[in-house]
């Protein structure tokens, strides 16, 4: 276990545009990370265009686009009104895939080890379409596990490994309550949205 494959900030001010299937919108500005310290700032990293919440916690999926071949450079982990947000910072070539969803226990993708993360639900983010540094040229997240004083209902992110690519990121919950998915641009993220418990 351990995030060997995936530290790093990249330039975070631009114009965001969120997509999940075919919903895309601009949006304002973030503001950098430099560490993967807690409390992170996500604030700049949501979009007025995000997908509305489900009713349940079904899986997310969406697919990466033709030879798309990232690296996760950053994650953020931040509080705002009724859910917690998790931002995926990636580099490189097109936009990844994703495949979201509860999982019963988490365990390590290329080794099946089991991997401890705090909560009571686990949610697996799978980014598609990873590749490594050394094919992307960016340089990877290599920050522990995060987690944030003020969050309601993540308790802790806990990176995987990227193998075969696919880079894998447990998402410790209180409970399994709803979340969303989306896509953002310049530069490109993946966002995880997790409702409070109703």
């Amino acid at each position: 276990m351990g995030p060997a494959t995936l530290a790093g900030c990249g330039e975070n001010v631009g114009t965001d545009s969120a997509s999940s299937g075919s919903s895309a919108s601009p949006d304002g500005s973030e503001t950098p990370s430099t560490a993967p310290a807690a409390d992170e700032d996500t604030d700049g990293d949501g979009s007025s265009a995000a997908p509305s919440f489900p009713a349940d916690a079904e899986p997310d999926t969406a697919e990466q686009s033709s030879g798309a071949s990232v690296t996760v450079s950053d994650i953020r982990l931040g509080r705002h009104d009724g859910f917690d947000r998790v931002v995926f910072e990636v580099g490189g070539e097109g936009t990844p895939g994703w495949d979201v969803r509860y999982v019963d226990e988490a365990a390590s993708q290329g080794s099946g080890d089991p991997v401890e993360v705090a909560g009571d639900a686990i949610l697996q983010v799978t980014l598609t379409g990873a590749g490594s540094p050394s094919d992307t040229g960016v340089e990877p997240y290599a920050g522990g596990p995060l987690s944030a004083s003020d969050t309601e209902v993540v308790t802790e992110v806990v990176p995987d490994s990227t193998y075969e690519g696919m880079t894998v990121v447990f998402v410790g919950t209180a409970a399994r309550t709803p979340f969303r998915v989306y896509a953002l641009e310049n530069p490109a993220r993946v966002v995880v949205e997790v409702a409070d418990a109703g």
